[in-house]
């Protein structure tokens, strides 16, 4: 095998590495939460961590934490969170709460990067005997399209999976029923796994 040869196997090693990943449905409803706070018989627990793989390090390189919710309101009357339910650091400070959209921009995978695999179309494997080449397959045709585009594809769905369970789990201006208990997704602007409490006016 020819050094070229050896060079376009480490490449597609390298690139494989490099795949998209799917989407682990989160299911704020089904978490065991371990932390929890409570204010006016309001509690509220929460969890970070929720997410994984490429949406996990999304989270470190933009500085936004997802973190999954589960509001019980036992307070005697009906609550809006955003408004009657807040939730702050134990400094007071408010959490930067994002909308769903600019979290599902923060933290969905990108996909123009795998366009790079299209540089593997020309490669050819070749073999030699004595010095001359004695065949030649066109291995570039069906590996660069094929991982660009099935990647692409498979960072796309991952990511309307995302997205759904985003909008699905979205409370913020919620109505939280007296004796209500909602779950939500919550993205916050934030690098660091602070403490949470909650604050109901």
């Amino acid at each position: 095998m020819k050094s070229q040869n050896l060079i376009l196997y480490y490449c597609i090693v390298i690139l494989l590495s490099g795949c998209a990943s799917s989407y682990n449905m989160i299911n704020p409803d089904k978490l065991n939460y371990a932390s929890r706070t409570d204010d006016h018989s309001v509690s509220v627990e929460y969890k970070y961590g929720v997410l994984t793989k490429r949406y996990a390090r999304k989270e470190t390189n933009n500085s936004v934490k997802l973190i999954a919710v589960k509001i019980s309101n036992n307070s005697g009357r009906d609550m809006v969170f955003g408004k009657d339910i807040k939730l702050t650091y134990t400094n007071d400070h408010e959490l930067d709460i994002l909308d769903e959209a600019k979290t599902y921009t923060s933290l969905k995978q990108g996909w123009a990067g795998y366009l790079f695999y299209l540089l593997l179309t020309p490669a050819k494997l070749t073999s030699t005997s004595n010095g001359t080449q004695t065949s030649s397959v066109p291995l570039g045709y069906a590996i660069g399209p094929g991982l660009a585009f099935g990647n692409i594809i498979a960072a796309g769905s991952a990511n309307d999976n995302f997205k759904n369970e985003l909008l699905k789990y979205n409370i913020t201006g919620s109505l939280i029923k007296n004796g209500e208990t909602v779950y939500g997704l919550i993205g916050v602007k934030s690098d660091n796994f602070d403490a949470i409490k909650i604050k109901v006016n």
